[in-house]
């Protein structure tokens, strides 16, 4: 069997659950059974919402659980500058502008389009921008970047998209290649106000560096992969497998999630609930294939 490197990259915003264990285990045994690597990445760019205590808890967690990986823990808070090194890339490519607008801001501009706020289309990060800075005069643009006027920065999507020659599409186990529209999405941000990298641009940054050739990760992410895949092809770096698994739904049907008090994983073991218990909880008892 090909040897595959996978990774588990939790964001340190609250004690890992059984939605958690699912995706972990998942990659675990997928990486194990093939002879391959399986790697442990802290994704902790945002600094509103990230906490050390957190962080602490995710390896203690995993151990517990039975899970090991391999090499040191990659850290996404102590790499800020690869980060903007490759926002130097795609801006000095014309691919990126800044964005002044608040939420509200925005809210009102789609409201003013004919769209209801919650009617608009939406893309992974929320409603899709309508592109209002984008369409700044220079002059204006520069005279408030000299002011230093705080602003996130966006992927100009329809210059992108030229650059990259279309859309790029995946290979998603099971199913075989699926196109992608990233163009659907509008012009994503790829650096917040508040955080000097989004999500978008460190997943895709950190998988290429570290090799990782299949992406076990929710469904709920499916759709950021067409984000992500027309990164990697701006950027020249390789295109891994995907393997986008269902979410664990709670009892009332809905998924797992730490903001409506999904049970952690330590209140578990607190219990005396065992990490067998525990895995076969989360889906995936002993003996469970990938």
């Amino acid at each position: 069997m090909t040897s595959i490197v996978t990774r588990f990259a939790p964001s340190p915003t609250g004690f890992l659950h059984l939605g958690h264990a699912h995706s972990a285990l998942r990659g675990w045994r997928a990486a194990r059974a093939a002879g391959g690597r399986f790697l442990l990445r802290i994704e902790d760019i945002d600094p509103t919402r990230c906490r050390p205590e957190y962080r602490a808890a995710i390896a203690e967690d995993l151990a517990w659980l039975g899970l090991d990986w391999d090499g040191p823990v990659r850290v996404q808070s102590e790499h800020l500058p690869d980060y903007a090194a490759t926002l130097d890339r795609l801006a000095a490519r014309g691919l990126l502008y800044p964005c002044f607008c608040t939420r509200a801001e925005i809210a009102r501009e789609i409201a003013a389009s004919g769209h209801a706020p919650h009617l608009a289309p939406m893309g992974p990060d929320g409603p899709v921008y309508p592109g209002t800075c984008r369409r700044l005069p220079s002059g204006v643009r520069a005279a408030r970047l000299a002011a230093g006027e705080p602003h996130a920065l966006r992927l100009d999507m329809a210059a992108a998209l030229a650059t990259a020659g279309g859309p790029p599409d995946y290979e998603e186990e099971g199913a075989g290649r699926v196109a992608c529209d990233p163009g659907r999405f509008g012009d994503v941000v790829l650096a917040r106000k508040d955080a000097p990298a989004s999500y978008h641009l460190c997943v895709t940054h950190d998988d290429a560096l570290q090799g990782v050739t299949l992406v076990t990760r929710g469904a709920d992410l499916r759709a950021a992969t067409d984000i992500h895949r027309l990164l990697q092809g701006l950027l020249g770096w390789p295109a891994p497998r995907y393997a986008h698994h269902p979410l664990l739904l709670g009892p009332d049907g809905r998924r797992l999630a730490k903001r409506d008090g999904a049970p952690a994983l330590r209140e578990l073991r607190a219990a005396g609930r065992s990490p067998a218990e525990v895995r076969a909880m989360a889906g995936l008892p002993d003996g469970a294939g990938p």
